[in-house]
């Protein structure tokens, strides 16, 4: 067996654990992976790669919980045949063309790069950390696969969601899970709680929103915070996801000091017949534009990175549902990104996750 106090443990190469046989297999020494997790992207625009995308996002039971064999047949007959096109060419208004991926991908990597920074200077050698995606690449399993074979141990796994919901955080945890069950050396594994409501956290969005209110030529009026919908009855099964949303905008509201007027929440994104959480975004910026708010701002307290739903639905689709009910100034206020208060936020949850395993 391999013993973990011996000096082989603090080799940066592979090696024979000590009292073993010579011919033993080698063992990497033990590490703490750090694993974090988006929703993910496609690989291209085109319509295979965009049908390869949603053909594994639209499948996933977590997200879409019809019958499969009702559901199926429609996706695979009927939507998989006309949405890859209008999908695709959403992404393309939004596509980093000089990497030629997806903003998502772009800004997740950058915030890897950023935590992965901070994680080595206070832990060094003893941490690796990385990421992955739920859909498309790169893939949970391929990332779980790289960091048993450089030795982790233990693997810290992080949704970049600040709120739970069964069709984000959850399956991001069941791909997780499932990676693990192919290890044949299973490594301790624990999963970061949703943030929602840390100080640092609100503490972060709060700064940014007063950043972009500082910025604006004339204050907005109000401030709408729009979440990713979800079916309305998720709430009804237990889904946690609306009440979280609902704290995250009082304790914005109430750390920048406004009166309830002069911020709301909303939600976005709505799919398929059934009703989902209101107020629908598209709908309530319209009505604000048509009381007479002629000027407001829009962020996305749900997201941890810009992506489709922000930046080609929000800054596009919402801003034009706004301007056309007669509103004038329509400001919106990027996701948190790889903000130095975001990072500092989201590593101080890493870190309140990793004790007893570092510390």
């Amino acid at each position: 067996m391999f013993d973990a106090t011996s000096p082989a443990n603090t080799e940066t190469v592979a090696v024979c654990p000590a009292h073993a046989p010579s011919d033993h297999p080698k063992v990497k020494p033990a590490r703490v992976g750090i694993l974090l997790a988006n929703l993910g992207t496609p690989d291209g625009t085109d319509y295979w790669s965009m049908r390869r995308y949603l053909n594994e996002f639209l499948s996933d039971k977590r997200v879409v919980d019809y019958s499969a064999w009702l559901w199926q047949p429609l996706l695979q007959l009927i939507i998989l045949t006309k949405r890859p096109f209008s999908s695709g060419a959403a992404y393309r208004s939004i596509w980093n063309t000089e990497r030629d991926e997806s903003p998502l991908l772009t800004i997740t990597r950058d915030q890897t790069d950023a935590i992965r920074a901070q994680m080595q200077a206070r832990y060094g050698d003893d941490v690796m950390v990385d990421f992955c995606m739920r859909y498309g690449n790169p893939s949970t399993k391929s990332k779980v696969r790289e960091m048993v074979d450089a030795g982790c141990t233990k693997i810290l796994f992080f949704p970049l969601y600040p709120h739970y919901a069964g069709a984000t955080s959850a399956t991001a945890n069941d791909q997780f899970f499932r990676a693990l069950m192919e290890e044949k050396w299973q490594p301790v594994a624990r999963v970061v709680e949703p943030y929602f409501a840390k100080p640092a956290y609100i503490e972060a969005l709060a700064q940014s929103i007063e950043r972009a209110y500082a910025a604006a030529e004339e204050k907005p009026e109000v401030l709408v915070c729009s979440y990713h919908g979800v079916p309305e009855r998720y709430l009804r099964e237990g889904d946690p996801y609306h009440c979280q949303c609902q704290k995250t905008t009082r304790l914005l509201r109430e750390r920048l000091g406004w009166d309830k007027t002069e911020i709301t929440t909303t939600f976005q994104s709505r799919f398929g017949p059934e009703e989902w959480l209101k107020p629908y975004t598209v709908e309530e910026v319209a009505r604000l534009a048509e009381m007479g708010k002629k000027r407001i701002a829009v962020c996305a307290p749900a997201f941890s990175a810009d992506c489709i739903e922000t930046l080609e639905e929000i800054n596009e689709e919402i801003r034009e549902s706004f301007e056309h009910a007669g509103g004038e100034a329509f400001t919106y206020i990027p996701c948190l990104n790889d903000d130095p208060a975001h990072i500092e936020a989201l590593s101080g949850v890493i870190e309140d996750n990793l004790r007893g395993w570092l510390d």
